[in-house]
């Protein structure tokens, strides 16, 4: 378990949680479903410097020497007032380097349970224009102006759903 101002976070047994090595910059990403099993989406403003416009799912950079559990928890608090209650799956891990300049990037992105009010999420509305519930229906709209090679929300989501369409 990882401590928290707020209590505990339970962390599933099986569920790997990498160590970042000595000047790695990591990245952690919370897929949170809903009681109706759909997975929560925000969108980032267009101004963003890194993907503006793009559907994402709630996460953020490790601080230097926060775990990814403390950084997971921060972000879902920090983007949604939500408070981290439990980590289920290991979705995936990978490396990307973006257009911003920061380098290279590795991620961990996670399958989560929440406390707080999911039908009014605290959104930082400087850094997102709009959110959503998305259920397997829903999944080609997380598609919609990308291109094949920018679907990788739609693809990490659907794998949380249980859905490979």
């Amino acid at each position: 378990m990882v401590e928290r101002q707020r209590g505990p976070v339970v962390v599933d047994r099986g569920v790997e949680v990498p160590v970042p090595a000595d000047g790695e910059v990591w990245v952690v990403g919370a897929v949170i479903l809903n009681r109706q099993g759909r997975a929560f989406a925000q969108r980032r403003s267009p101004d963003r410097r890194l993907f503006p416009g793009c559907w994402d799912i709630v996460g953020g950079h490790v601080e230097p020497g926060e775990s990814l559990m403390a950084a997971l928890a921060r972000e879902v608090e920090e983007e949604t007032g939500w408070r981290l209650r439990r980590v289920r799956a290991l979705l995936g891990t990978g490396s990307w380097t973006g257009d911003d300049g920061g380098g290279p990037r590795r991620e961990a992105d996670y399958l989560v349970e929440v406390d707080g009010d999911l039908d009014h999420p605290a959104l930082e509305w400087s850094k997102h224009t709009d959110y959503g519930w998305f259920g397997a229906e829903d999944l080609p709209r997380l598609k919609a102006g990308r291109a094949p090679a920018e679907h990788f929300i739609h693809d990490l989501i659907a794998t949380a759903l249980g859905n490979k369409g």
